[in-house]
């Protein structure tokens, strides 16, 4: 059931992503130049541009870049606990065992610190401030903080990232309260399954997250 889904969800969230990209029209011709040659290598291009968001800008304050490199081991450790926890799945149908097991255990409380971290320091930059929606803020009778308004994709982005930090609660309370002995044979399969769908959703939305945040720095990037 779960390996049906999975794969189900993975499918789905990189076909959305995909269309969403062709749909969305990027200007190729704003971010690489006008007068490139083989143009039939921008996706290769796309590919470096998207590698090139991984960097610290030297610009930074000390909190940027700590808040850059947090994200950057999370996004390691992210990659990592998707590789362990799904590929034996997937292709087998069976849980991890052996070497995956402990790769996943060695990286998973370190994603967790990385996700308490970021948390801590995005919290405030991902505040749902702006006049995203303007009826419900009628409704409400709600004046929105923030008079900037919001970019493209903001609200998904933002969304995306609370959704991963309220996942993230069950997942690792899951895989805590599974490895101690206060729970019978049949909690110990909730909780595993627990872990298993709150993990998967917060990948998906991972998926999404990443794919926004990379799209919203192209778009910045051709808009100069």
């Amino acid at each position: 059931m779960f390996r049906s889904v999975a794969i189900t969800g993975f499918i789905a969230v990189i076909a959305g992503v995909i269309l969403h990209f062709v749909i969305s029209k990027p200007k190729f011709d704003d971010v690489f130049g006008k007068d490139r040659s083989l143009r039939i290598l921008d996706p290769v291009r796309l590919v470096v541009f998207f590698i090139t968001l991984l960097f610290v800008e030297q610009k930074w304050s000390l909190v940027g870049v700590l808040r850059k490199l947090v994200f950057l081991l999370a996004i390691l450790c992210f990659v990592v606990l998707v590789i362990t926890g799904f590929t034996p799945m997937i292709f087998s149908g069976k849980s991890i065992t052996g070497w995956w097991l402990m790769i996943h255990a060695t990286f998973a409380p370190i994603f967790a610190a990385c996700v308490a971290a970021l948390a801590v320091l995005w919290a405030d930059k991902n505040r749902l401030d702006k006049n995203y929606w303007p009826w419900l803020n009628r409704a409400l009778l709600r004046q929105p903080k923030s008079t900037t308004p919001p970019e493209k994709c903001e609200l998904e982005l933002k969304i995306s990232f609370w959704a991963i930090l309220l996942l993230s609660l069950p997942m690792i309370l899951s895989a805590i309260l599974g490895t101690f002995p206060l729970f019978g044979t049949w909690w110990q399969g909730i909780l595993l399954q627990i872990h298993r769908y709150s993990t998967l959703l917060l990948s998906l939305f991972a998926i999404v997250y990443l794919y926004l945040v990379a799209l919203t720095e192209m778009n910045r990037t051709a808009a100069k």
